[in-house]
């Protein structure tokens, strides 16, 4: 076997560029999950930048694979393209040439990618200086340096991993990096700095390239979302207190800067819900709420921000009108205008509507302050808005109501009003809370009115009703045993004789043997024709 020498950086960048020019994406993601599935089962190199591979697919294929001529190499397979196998193999090879295998996989993405802008030819005599060098001198600057300057040394810092396909541990290293520069500042100061780390590399997730005024943004992958949520959470913790601006007032020019960098993004950025995160959307929010408003300008530089939006306003398309509504309500909010909040949030909440996290991190404002009256009149609000959004989200609404129910009692009937307002998507939530709070009359209400059955529940998750209300699972019985029958066939007899045996033991609990004897005869006798059902009642004994 040929031992080849490790692969070059420049045979690197070559493979990634023919694997984008040979193969479609789809190839190269089936190959991708063939590689994952450890369908290569041998690889070896015979020469010299070539190698022969086994693939296990619906047989076992061979593969001649020619570095550097991808189209000449070969594979068995009955693919007359440039197939999945092939694709795997170039993975596999990737993987023990210690490469970063989702390159390869995302190669035909990354080629469509536009490329950053060459660098203008130096003028005669001056010495353009190398990347090490500008890092160096801004690296110098940072201390006094502006928002812009601090982020141009990120821009440069971060120029080699411009391509790259972002995952968690990747992330967190290069953030570590970027963190490790941090010049000697102010409390205030180290926590802009610390945001602007952050918020730069989720801007590299969600905008490869991040090339000033672009709009580029990008579906993602399953680790590079995994990176994004980490970042945002991570910059949700960081803006969670006030700055102190009081004790740091030189930062008041850079907090500036941030919320001037945080609006521009917000009014580009899309407004499609089948995207990501809003990211900029829930910063701006954030920084409004926690870093503005408790501000002691917090008024005045909230009234200040709305005539900002309604300059930037002027310069918009309509696109933007959803975000520009959006931003100026949570002012509002803020600013203690609820109806004039409500009245925007309608317009902005018009198709493709908001995001559920921008809806319910209206009402966080309220939880702190513990305004559980105006937490309730918003939760109202807002429930007309939900249906359609995941369950989770639903979750976050129910749990918010709680704390209004938990600390006002007397609104509880809202809360009610309000869930049953969601159904059927809060289906699960109403049930479950109806039942923790032991209202098993509206409980089985709700679950003979959605044409529930018992033989839909598992015995155990009936158990809390029996022992706490029996007589309510009565009727849900009876109307399953009913149903049952009128299917009339053997099957549907057996489930109503099991159904039966379980409402016996709900009659004899209740002390009430005489009435289930007086059931069963008449049920018996009713339906007396059906010989099958007679047989199976007479199997189960229940022949009165």
């Amino acid at each position: 076997m040929h031992t080849e020498s490790p692969m070059t950086d420049k045979e690197w960048t070559r493979l990634l560029a023919d694997a984008a020019l040979y193969f479609d994406d789809l190839t190269l993601k089936r190959g991708f999950q063939y590689f994952k599935q450890g369908r290569v089962i041998s690889l070896k190199m015979y020469a010299a930048r070539k190698m022969v591979a086994l693939v296990e697919g619906r047989q076992n294929y061979v593969l001649d694979v020619n570095l550097d001529s991808l189209s000449a190499s070969q594979c068995d397979c009955p693919e007359d393209k440039p197939c999945k196998h092939m694709a795997a193999v170039l993975m596999q090879f990737a993987q023990q040439e210690e490469r970063p295998v989702a390159m390869l996989a995302n190669s035909k993405a990354l080629s469509a990618m536009p490329k950053p802008a060459a660098e203008a030819p130096s003028p005669r005599g001056v010495p353009v200086p190398g990347r090490r060098d500008l890092l160096r001198q801004l690296a110098d600057s940072l201390g006094e340096g502006s928002v812009e300057q601090w982020r141009e040394y990120m821009r440069t810092a971060t120029e080699p991993y411009r391509q790259t396909m972002w995952n968690l541990q990747q992330a967190g290293q290069i953030l570590e990096q970027l963190l490790l520069s941090m010049p000697r500042l102010t409390k205030t100061g180290e926590r802009l700095f610390q945001f602007h780390a952050r918020f730069y590399m989720l801007e590299q997730i969600i905008r490869p390239g991040n090339r000033p005024g672009s709009n580029g943004f990008v579906s993602l992958g399953f680790y590079a979302a995994a990176a994004l949520t980490d970042l945002l959470d991570a910059l949700k913790q960081l803006m969670e207190q006030p700055l102190d601006l009081r004790s740091d007032p030189e930062e008041r020019e850079r907090l500036e800067d941030t919320v001037a960098l945080l609006r521009s993004g917000m009014l580009a950025e899309p407004r499609d819900r089948s995207r990501e995160l809003p990211c900029y959307s829930i910063c701006y929010g954030l920084i409004c709420r926690n870093w503005l408003a408790p501000d002691a300008e917090g008024q005045a530089r909230l009234i200040r921000e709305l005539e900002e939006l309604n300059q930037a306003a002027q310069d918009l398309s309509g696109a933007a009108e959803q975000a520009l509504k959006l931003a100026a309500a949570r002012i509002w909010v803020l600013l203690g205008n609820d109806l004039e909040a409500q009245k925007l949030l309608g317009e902005a909440a018009q198709r493709p509507g908001l995001f559920p996290e921008e809806l319910l991190g209206l009402t966080e404002p309220f939880t702190a302050a513990e305004e559980w009256e105006r937490l309730a009149d918003w939760l109202g609000w807002i429930g007309p808005l939900l249906p359609g959004y995941p369950k989770t989200h639903l979750e976050h609404f129910a749990a918010a109501w709680e704390d209004a129910v938990r600390h006002r009692p007397e609104l509880e009937a809202a809360m009610w009003d309000s869930l049953s307002g969601l159904l059927p998507q809060s289906g699960d939530i109403y049930e479950r809370k109806l039942a923790e709070s032991g209202k098993w009359q509206e409980w089985m209400d709700y679950h003979l009115s959605s044409g529930h059955t018992p033989s839909q529940f598992r015995a155990k998750d009936l158990q809390p009703a029996e022992k706490a209300a029996p007589e309510v699972l009565l009727p849900f019985y009876h109307q399953a045993v009913e149903r049952l029958v009128l299917e009339k066939n053997r099957h549907s007899y057996k489930e109503a004789v099991r159904l039966l045996k379980r409402l016996g033991k709900i009659y004899k609990k209740l002390k009430r043997e005489e009435w289930w004897e007086h059931y069963l005869s008449g049920f018996s006798a009713k339906h007396s024709r059906l010989r099958a059902l007679q047989e199976e009642l007479q199997k189960g004994k229940l022949n009165p």
